[in-house]
């Protein structure tokens, strides 16, 4: 069993930026493709990053988030720049099981999820 806990989530500017966190635990993490989804008030939840397990392959949905992973600390990261007020969601991160260099995108593949960490831009 993975356990997921998302961090750096707050309240910033429109155009500031932030970086969340998401530490796992209690699996082999580099065994995991992961991803960073978000879901807005009202809205479903949706992709907006993704990374293999090396790390070696990443998906984005916007040019402004940038997905990394560091498998010696168990972590993955969003960094998020140029924030706008529709940037505004719960982010959670979420672990699958995968090959080494797949990159996984849709939500059913993911067996494990993070409690989220909200996010608010405000003008």
């Amino acid at each position: 069993q993975v356990q997921l806990v998302e961090s750096g989530g707050g309240l910033v500017q429109a155009g500031g930026s932030l970086r969340l966190s998401c530490a796992a635990s209690g699996g082999t993490f580099s065994t995991y493709a992961m991803g960073w989804f978000r879901q807005g008030p009202g809205k479903e939840r949706e992709c907006v990053a993704a990374i293999s397990r090396s790390g070696g392959r990443a998906y984005y949905t916007d040019s402004r988030f940038t997905i990394s992973r560091d498998n010696a600390k168990n972590t993955v990261y969003l960094q998020m720049n140029s924030l706008k007020l529709e940037d505004t969601a719960v982010y959670y991160c979420a672990a699958a099981r995968a090959a080494i260099s797949v990159v996984v995108t849709d939500l059913d593949p993911y067996d494990y999820w993070g409690q989220g960490t909200q996010v608010t831009v405000s003008s």
